[in-house]
């Protein structure tokens, strides 16, 4: 396993957004970037193999544990899409997209036992739980966690 892989420090700037999509994929680009920091100790608050990822995992079929392991091999984003492409459930290009749509548009509001929870989260966003994705609210949540000091007051 090679420990020098190269990563975003978490704890100074956050992951690439959700939405980004690396090989059609919305999410993958962040999971590299979590998964990448979790190798040198660099995730900050974040986590990596969490329900967000795992929407990914569930959908390919893959494990956490195996998708580090190939990070943790030092490849790059490419060689990722690579890997993630044949490991796991084979999609096509079509399931890849219509995957990355819907969960783009998810609403946590809008599942009963996820509500609570997400009330919670958008709290201090002053976000409407109705009418916020799961995405728009990462997307708040890092920015306004990586403000400078005098940018928050």
């Amino acid at each position: 396993m090679i420990t020098d892989v190269q990563s975003k420090d978490l704890t100074k700037e956050p992951p690439r957004s959700p939405r980004f999509r690396l090989g059609g994929y919305a999410i993958l680009g962040r999971t590299l970037d979590k998964c990448r920091a979790s190798i040198p100790g660099k995730l900050g608050d974040y986590h990596f193999d969490c329900p967000l990822d795992n929407m990914l995992f569930g959908f390919k079929g893959v494990q956490g544990d195996d998708f580090k392991a190939a990070v943790a091999e030092g490849r790059g984003d490419h060689e990722m899409v690579r890997w993630i492409n044949e490991h796991g459930s084979q999609k096509s290009a079509e399931e890849i997209k219509a995957w990355s749509d819907n969960v783009e548009e998810n609403k946590p509001y809008q599942d009963p036992e996820k509500r609570e929870w997400f009330e919670e989260q958008l709290q201090p966003h002053r976000l409407d739980p109705q009418n916020t994705s799961l995405f728009d609210w990462l997307e708040v949540d890092d920015k306004t966690s990586f403000q400078p000091a005098e940018a928050s007051r």
